[in-house]
């Protein structure tokens, strides 16, 4: 009987012949670098937006679900995070910074798949706290990527190439199967999505309307209209045809790599799109092979790489137990996956698509898709403030500014991704919304009338270091990029216009203020200016 199992799963491992060591080498470097870049921005934010003082207090988040669920263990089971056992303000720091020493370890080449599944785990513990800050849909991909990823380690070293480990073909053809719903996901949205994606504009507003823009989005609002119409052609191609090559043979496949890849590339260049771009990256690396990438490597290095060093297919060995559970694992995931998978091809081919969806409270397998739609005006929030006593038509207001989104109509767009400053992205939606849809916005006002130290680290600096301004208000702006012209003439990156108050001027002790904050729960933080 044993005899037969081997047999079974030796046919079932077949695709285990050295050709993917290198492969899974960058996908876990790549996978680092992401990873990085989530832990480092939430080492960085946890603190002011998910603290005790922060503004969507994690803590209080928690004591919701477990009443509503009717405690912890039942609020578990629906909304997973191991901060039910723990979520005060030092336990939140200390985890992310586990997370960055992590990422990093992963980075600079340690493979191991405990090491990945703590990072899953940990940042899936982060996402589940987020509420309308973790609400994207790279937090679930990134989470798919990292659990199927875990399958390329080594459970029992930490080598980057070990000699005794050879990645799984099943699980690179998986990566694949996430390449390509990513991609087509992301095609199909678009084509239901608004009119501007199907008569070839949408290029002509997504640079200047997109969430945060970079230094090179001005430039490329300015090409002409026929390449930007060329550039959503170029688009479609990419998302719709290209994702069919992954499952063709190997020279298919290996053009599909270098157009997927070159093409997040590209988006990359043109904005600010968080760690988006980097994590779409990593499986498209799937879709190369050893043979390919051993080109590159120089050849002092190739003796490290056993892969390389294999030039005879070697006979045939009774795999040890540990290899054999390995097989069995990787069986159940992939049947696993070929469950959960049911659900999001289902919606691939819906005329109502849904992008960004879960199906399983694991995120084991999603639905992706961005920029189903992409608005034709770029509208802003501006916070600002006043330390006069009185505010009349000839009030003079002193603004605060974004870390990463438009203010300063002089202020070259930064770069800033893949790094993510989650509070400018909240922001941008925001400015879609109506105000009471984010009670988050009412909440860092108040925090802002008392120059609270964790919302000010939000921002990009205070213009009111000395004493809290006297009022606080949200006006409303237009923002379009400056013509060439216009460029010249008065060095500014926009040309903004202001269409009124999005929220009215509010004091520290204003009635209605401090309602509202009660009926959200935010009592923490009601002072009064002597306190």
């Amino acid at each position: 009987m044993r005899s037969l199992i081997v047999r079974i799963l030796s046919i079932y491992d077949r695709g285990n012949a050295p050709g993917y060591s290198l492969v899974a080498f960058l996908i876990l470097r790549c996978l680092g670098l992401v990873f990085l870049a989530a832990f480092f921005s939430l080492f960085c934010q946890a603190l002011p937006l998910l603290g005790g003082d922060g503004l969507l207090p994690a803590d209080r988040f928690l004591e919701r679900l477990e009443s509503h669920f009717g405690g912890k263990w039942q609020a578990f089971q629906e909304v997973p995070t191991a901060f039910y056992w723990g979520v005060s303000d030092r336990a939140l720091w200390l985890w992310a910074l586990a997370g960055v020493i992590g990422s990093v370890l992963l980075l600079l080449g340690v493979s191991n798949a405990l090491l990945v599944l703590f990072l899953w785990g940990l940042y899936f513990s982060f996402v589940s706290i987020g509420q309308t800050f973790y609400g994207y849909g790279w937090e679930s991909q990134l989470l798919e990527t990292s659990f199927l990823a875990m399958f390329l380690c080594p459970l029992r070293s930490i080598r980057p190439f070990p000699k005794k480990h050879r990645p799984s073909l099943v699980i690179i053809w998986l990566h694949r199967w996430l390449a390509f719903r990513i991609m087509l996901g992301a095609g199909l949205i678009k084509i239901r999505g608004a009119d501007c994606w199907r008569d070839l504009t949408a290029l002509h507003y997504h640079f200047e309307t997109q969430p945060i823009p970079n230094p090179l989005s001005w430039y490329l609002h300015q090409l002409p209209e026929w390449m930007l119409s060329g550039g959503v052609v170029g688009n479609h191609l990419v998302e719709l045809a290209v994702p069919i090559l992954i499952f063709w043979p190997r020279k298919a496949r290996l053009l599909a790599a270098i157009l997927l890849v070159g093409f997040q590339v590209s988006l990359i260049l043109s904005g600010n799109l968080s760690f988006l771009n980097y994590l779409t990256i990593v499986p498209c690396l799937a879709c190369l092979d050893d043979r390919f990438l051993a080109r590159f490597v120089p050849r002092r290095w190739r003796r490290h790489i056993p892969t390389l060093q294999e030039k005879k297919p070697r006979a045939p060995e009774r795999p040890s137990p540990s290899v054999v559970a390995c097989w069995i694992c990787i069986g159940l995931y992939t049947v696993a996956v070929c469950w959960l998978s049911v659900a999001p091809v289902k919606n691939l081919m819906s005329p109502k698509q849904a992008m960004n969806t879960s199906f399983d409270p694991l995120r084991l397998v999603n639905t992706y898709g961005a920029f189903g739609s992409v608005g034709k005006e770029r509208h802003e929030i501006i916070v600002e403030g006043t330390d006069e006593n009185f505010v009349f038509s000839l009030t003079e207001w002193r603004e605060y500014h974004w870390l990463g989104k438009p203010g300063r109509v002089d202020e070259r767009p930064p770069l800033i991704a893949p790094y993510q400053p989650r509070i400018d992205w909240q922001v941008w939606f925001a400015a879609m919304q109506r105000p009471e849809q984010n009670p988050w916005l009412l909440h860092l006002i108040d925090k802002l009338l008392h120059n609270d130290p964790g919302a000010l680290a939000l921002l990009a600096g205070n213009p009111f270091p000395d004493e809290p301004p006297k009022f606080i208000r949200c006006s409303f702006y237009r923002y379009r990029f400056s013509s060439p012209e216009e460029r010249r003439e008065t060095g500014a990156w926009w040309v903004r216009e202001r269409l009124g108050d999005y929220l009215p001027a509010f004091h520290v002790e204003h009635e209605g203020l401090r309602k509202f904050l009660r009926a959200h729960g935010f009592t923490r933080t009601l002072q009064t200016p002597s306190q």
